[in-house]
């Protein structure tokens, strides 16, 4: 956990749970994928200057890996710009948070004040049909928390029911990663990466307003206490929206 003293209300500070998804194999390309470290780090950066609390857990607990596109370390260069990853990646009191993260049975939605999904490659086959990470979201969600939702993570809100049994995003606006840059995503690469499209799915739902913005340009939405974001630049925009809705 890292701790820092709420600029405001030092004796209480805001508690914060991120949640990132376990490594794992893409169904579809056979290929490892984990979380994305600037929707990790970025939103962390946000919430800890702010003197918040933020625990990093996961649904199995243990070490994570991140998608190889996301490491400002890579090979590829894609993600050479991200600073604020690589200082955390340097920093080992921040790199410990990412190789011990807590298990989300070991936790309660009554100690936190919101929750964070991080996006990357692995939510598409860890997150989806997870029952445990569709709960958390639905308890957060339920108890008028903010429950922020990012990227490819935003998969969950496709089938996370509340208790009425009416899905999460019944009469609400959010987003999630567009179809546009699925393609994009898919020609960089040349080859089908994902085993669906959040964007093409969503649109089959009824009663829920599914928007986006320009391809990989910050972009989230806050409808009521939920809060989403488009894509990997959109995770520090999602979580401002969660220190708005704090109001603190």
């Amino acid at each position: 956990m890292s701790r820092a003293v709420d600029v405001l209300h030092p004796e209480s500070p805001k508690r914060i749970l991120i949640v990132a998804s376990n490594p794992s194999v893409s169904t579809l390309t056979g290929w490892p994928v984990g979380f994305w470290w600037a929707e990790l780090t970025h939103p962390y950066w946000q919430f800890v200057e702010r003197g918040y609390e933020v625990t990093i857990a996961s649904p199995e607990g243990g070490a994570l890996v991140a998608d190889g596109f996301s490491d400002p370390e890579d090979a590829s260069g894609y993600s050479a710009h991200d600073l604020i990853s690589l200082g955390f990646k340097k920093s080992p009191t921040h790199a410990q948070l990412i190789e011990n993260t807590a298990r989300l049975a070991d936790l309660s939605v009554d100690d936190f004040d919101a929750v964070f999904l991080v996006g990357g490659q692995a939510p598409m086959v860890t997150f989806v049909d997870n029952d445990q990470v569709h709960a958390l979201v639905v308890a957060f969600f339920e108890s008028g928390k903010p429950t922020a939702v990012v990227c490819h993570a935003t998969c969950v809100l496709l089938k996370a029911r509340t208790s009425s049994s009416a899905l999460v995003v019944d009469g609400k606006t959010w987003t999630g990663f567009a179809t546009s840059e699925e393609k994009f995503a898919d020609e960089f690469v040349g080859q089908k990466i994902q085993p669906f499209w959040i964007e093409d799915e969503a649109r089959e739902l009824d009663n829920t307003n599914f928007v986006v913005n320009s391809m990989f340009k910050p972009f989230a939405v806050r409808d009521g206490n939920l809060i989403t974001g488009q894509q990997q630049y959109s995770g520090a925009a999602a979580a401002r929206f969660v220190i708005e809705a704090l109001g603190v």
